[in-house]
């Protein structure tokens, strides 16, 4: 009975392995685009530029909540443990005999009229204040003109706008990068296909070259050379696997997948999926690329630190309004109200301007220097203009190059189809050889392969050239 409740258990327990490994992989068919659409939503480096853009309306309004009233509390306890001593002159003593000296006063000692010593006054070590000391109170503070804040409210569209820009260029080459690794694959397995199909030619060749051996009609050496060919085949043919699975590592990365998880690919590569025009150049405009936009959204941000370091002349204005009350008691009784016990409360409004003099040129120096960093980025911005009319005529070059390739190769495939088929002919009715057959095939396997490459490497140049005009 034990032993049958222990293996109820453990089945329960290996159902529950199995559906949590279940649910922890999964299986995911994707197109081109699904692919790119998933890369958009999972991938980590835009998780963080979001995360960036986020912190940027936080930043905004953090800035914004600087030129909103400030309001602040404070209450204090205070206990003295010696009430200070504040040193008098002796203001009493001089008065009373001047009262005596006037109503002429005698000593009764002496029968002399009284008068005002002719001395300094002595020092009456006097104390003033209470043991125990409270105040509450707010202070209310509104900002008027502060440098920093005016900019800084300025320059808040702007910094939302250049973290858009920074996550659609990190947007523009996570594109790139999944669509050429999508790719990268289907003309891999397209080759696997390809080597596939070869061996199942060469497998066939070899059985009947086998049969002819065994009548008589054929040398062992046309044996070897098959089995040579499909040993190549069949190394060839693992290579591209490893290949295939490196292929779909790289894109479960670039997808933000699990590795664990399993990718199916729907598309195919074929000619129909490639638009082989090129594009109209005419409408193309700088703003176009997603660099350009973000430089200058860079730019806008670098005049406004100008702005603000020219403004750092200016005077802080701001108003205020503080109100607190305050008691004082020779014992701790706080928390007694009535009569007895008052709080005193003061009340005060005004305004303070703070007015920068000299800071020995420091701010001079720091308007130069934002200068410079404007300087410098106006000069990035026309460097990476540069770039792209240097991008744009490379790729557009090479897609040419590409389709030209492209063509060239399907002319030499169908050409090796013939080939192949006519030496087949040939070998079957007895007038060619079977190193002719193998010669043929393998010409058909490098043609195919070929054909498919340049196949791939256009699907390569036209991404680019559609990055380099904007438009991917």
């Amino acid at each position: 009975m034990k032993m049958l409740k222990s293996l109820r258990w453990l089945l329960v327990l290996v159902a529950t392995h199995s559906v949590l490994h279940a649910t922890a992989q999964q299986s995911i068919k994707v197109s081109v685009e699904e692919a790119v659409d998933y890369a958009m939503k999972h991938t980590m480096e835009l998780k963080n530029l979001q995360l960036d853009y986020e912190n940027a309306v936080n930043r905004n309004r953090e800035i914004t909540g600087g030129a909103l009233p400030q309001v602040n509390g404070s209450v204090q306890l205070s206990r003295l443990f010696a009430i200070p001593v504040t040193p008098l002159p002796d203001f009493i003593t001089p008065q009373v005999y001047g009262v005596l000296e006037k109503e002429k006063v005698k000593n009764s000692g002496t029968d002399q009229l009284i008068t005002v010593p002719n001395q300094p006054p002595a020092i009456i070590p006097a104390q003033f204040g209470v043991p125990w000391n409270a105040q509450a109170g707010f202070t209310v503070q509104q900002l008027l003109f502060q440098p920093d804040v005016f900019v800084g409210l300025q320059a808040r569209d702007a910094a939302l706008e250049y973290a858009k820009n920074n996550i659609a260029v990190s947007e523009d080459k996570l594109r790139e990068t999944v669509m050429n690794s999508y790719y990268l694959i289907l003309v891999t397995e397209k080759q696997l296909t390809l080597v596939n199909d070869g061996i199942r030619r060469i497998e066939k060749l070899q059985n009947d070259i086998e049969q002819l051996y065994k009548n008589g009609f054929t040398e062992k050496i046309d044996i070897d050379r098959t089995r040579v060919a499909l040993n190549n085949l069949r190394s060839t043919k693992a290579q591209l696997e490893n290949t295939a699975q490196i292929g779909y590592a790289l894109l479960k990365f670039n997808m933000g997948l699990s590795q664990k998880d399993t990718l199916l690919l729907t598309d195919q590569l074929n000619p129909e999926r490639i638009n082989l025009d090129l594009q109209d150049e005419a409408s193309f405009n700088y703003e176009n690329r997603s660099e350009i936009k973000l430089l200058q959204t860079a730019q806008k941000l670098q005049q406004l630190d100008v702005k603000r370091t020219k403004l750092a002349n200016a005077p802080t204005i701001a108003m205020f309004w503080n109100y607190n009350r305050q008691a004082l008691r020779q014992e701790f009784n706080f928390f007694k109200s009535g009569s007895a016990y008052p709080w005193f409360p003061a009340s005060i409004a005004g305004l303070n301007m703070q007015v920068p003099i000299f800071s020995g040129l420091q701010r001079h120096y720091r308007t130069k220097q934002a200068n410079v960093r404007l300087q410098q980025l106006n000069n990035t911005i026309n460097l990476t203009k540069q770039g792209i009319d240097l991008q744009l005529a490379q790729s557009k070059i090479n897609f040419k190059n590409a389709m030209l390739d492209l063509e060239a190769q399907r002319k030499n495939m169908e050409l090796a189809k013939q080939v192949y088929e006519l030496s087949k002919k040939k070998y079957e009715q007895g007038v060619g050889s079977s190193f002719e057959v193998l010669d043929a095939e393998n010409a058909i396997q490098t043609a195919e392969s070929n054909y498919f490459r340049s196949l791939y490497n256009v699907a390569i140049a036209q991404i680019a050239y559609k990055r380099a005009l904007g438009t991917l």
